[in-house]
């Protein structure tokens, strides 16, 4: 009779009663509940913050001529926008009359030589300029070269079209790129060329007129 209650009394217990009062009467200590949050847990290790972006590549004065003319006046400059979207201008418009030579200002090779809406331009990849390598573009050009020509530094690429641009004057729109980034082509020169004027014929001392 007595043992009868005693079992009665036992399986009335809630489950984990029962299973530490078993484990108390087989001396084994108790199994924590998954819920219980371990003592000995190791700390939250923050996640590593992402790599910094590279730096840009700056342009290198690699130059050797201007591509129209010896000095010619720049009529609209580089006016980067603010979005890649906005209003500006991207590149240089340098005076120049209609059929004059266009040269490539440094060496290079010939990506785009062809008319896109209704213009002529030519485009080349400089060489040894970083990675994405440089390009510059030339418009409105009758283009010379066609595309995969190898390229010498100021070597005639076209003449410059009479086509109506947004110039007052005939002008030749010169624009640099690298990747999708639009740079300021005027970067290519170095001080020597940017400074230097028109040619003029000086008297050679000692000399007798003709």
């Amino acid at each position: 009779m007595h043992v009868k209650r005693f079992l009665a009394r036992f399986l009335a217990l809630p489950l984990g009663l029962l299973l530490a009062a078993t484990a108390s009467a087989s001396g084994a200590a108790p199994t924590p509940s998954p819920s219980t949050p371990s003592a000995t847990a190791s700390p939250s290790v923050p996640a590593p913050s992402p790599p910094a972006p590279p730096s840009p590549v700056p342009v290198p004065a690699i130059a050797r001529s201007w591509p129209v003319g010896t000095r010619p006046a720049v009529l609209r400059g580089w006016e980067p926008p603010a979005t890649p979207y906005a209003r500006g201008h991207r590149g240089v418009d340098l005076a120049a009359p209609a059929g004059a030579p266009v040269r490539a200002v440094a060496a290079g090779r010939v990506l785009f030589a062809g008319r896109v809406a209704g213009r002529g331009v030519v485009s080349l990849e400089l060489t040894g300029t970083g990675t994405p390598p440089l390009r510059t573009t030339y418009e409105p050009v009758a283009p010379s070269v066609t595309e995969g020509d190898e390229i010498t530094p100021a070597q005639p690429v076209g003449t410059l079209s009479p086509t109506a641009s947004h110039c007052p004057t005939a002008c030749l729109h010169w624009g640099l790129r690298r990747g999708e980034t639009y740079l300021n082509p005027l970067s290519l020169l170095p001080t020597w060329l940017r400074a230097r004027g028109p040619s003029r014929l000086l008297p050679v001392l000692g000399v007798p007129l003709p």
